[in-house]
């Protein structure tokens, strides 16, 4: 026997842990889960009843209604005179909202008379009799005078001077998601500018030109904007002077090939270019 003492083999465990150690991990894990627990319950609510606070979270067909009611306050303020046309609506797909997600942007166009020399009056009477929440401006552009206000829900509106007598103002959401897509609304009844037309393209010798589904916009006191548009392309040559004895006085534009006149309500734009002759013919807004 050599007398030493065998003590046997240590714990591979370790030491105990202290009891109070124990109880504080636990307490740390059950705040943690709880946490995320509400953290979860907290972004769930926020999607489902939070309203957006990005443009890039509202999808198209949410930001449509705006566009088309942005077209109509543009259409009162350009006043019924004033007032050329209104585009068809413009979707550009394929843009992107992330990295990961693609998206597509929706575009309205409205056509104002300003003669030149007038632009910057003509921009500054329209945004003053834009609603105040848009915070309409106007101010020095690279080409011009250029106008710029919010329509709200991250809906852009910008307008400036073309090069024959007119301002175009764009109505632009931006990219965004699509969603269930921007549809129209559709109008059925045909007003004025349906007589006006056909008597154009009557005195310009083309009655064959269909007029496709006219393009609308709600005015702000009720009601709609309305244009409607030959199909265009190229027809027998054309001159302005048929069109003259159409016109309720003088011509409200007179650039060839671009002429404007007024007929009763009716507004209507030829653009008689030879290789594509184009008219449109619109009733605007309540001032």
């Amino acid at each position: 026997m050599s007398g030493a003492v065998q003590t046997g083999w240590a714990s591979s465990a370790g030491p105990a842990v202290p009891a109070p150690a124990r109880r504080r991990r636990r307490w740390l894990l059950a705040a943690t889960v709880a946490w995320t627990v509400l953290l979860a319950a907290l972004t769930w609510t926020s999607v489902r009843t939070d309203p957006p606070t990005v443009r890039e979270q509202r999808s198209l067909d949410q930001a449509g209604p705006v566009v088309d009611r942005a077209v109509g306050e543009l259409a009162r303020a350009a006043g019924a005179a004033g007032l050329l046309e209104l585009s068809p609506p413009r979707i550009a797909a394929g843009c992107r909202v992330t990295p990961f997600a693609e998206g597509a942007r929706l575009r309205r166009e409205v056509g104002v008379l300003a003669p030149t020399g007038t632009e910057q009056a003509v921009l500054a009477g329209i945004a003053d009799r834009l609603p105040a929440r848009w915070r309409a401006g106007v101010g020095p552009g690279l080409n011009g005078p250029e106008l710029h206000a919010d329509a709200g829900e991250f809906v852009a509106v910008e307008g400036r001077p073309t090069v024959d007598g007119r301002v175009l103002l764009l109505v632009d959401t931006g990219c965004r998601p699509v969603g269930s897509g921007y549809r129209p609304a559709q109008s059925t009844v045909a007003g004025p500018e349906a007589a006006a037309l056909t008597a154009a393209l009557v005195a310009l010798g083309r009655p064959g030109d269909a007029a496709p589904e006219p393009v609308t916009a709600p005015c702000p006191g009720g009601g709609l904007a309305r244009t409607v548009r030959s199909a265009g392309g190229p027809g027998p040559a054309a001159s302005t002077d048929s069109l003259a004895p159409l016109a309720d006085g003088t011509p409200l534009l007179d650039k060839p090939p671009v002429y404007a006149y007024r007929t009763g309500p009716v507004t209507v734009l030829a653009d008689l270019a030879p290789d594509d002759t184009r008219l449109a013919a619109t009733v605007g807004c309540p001032s």
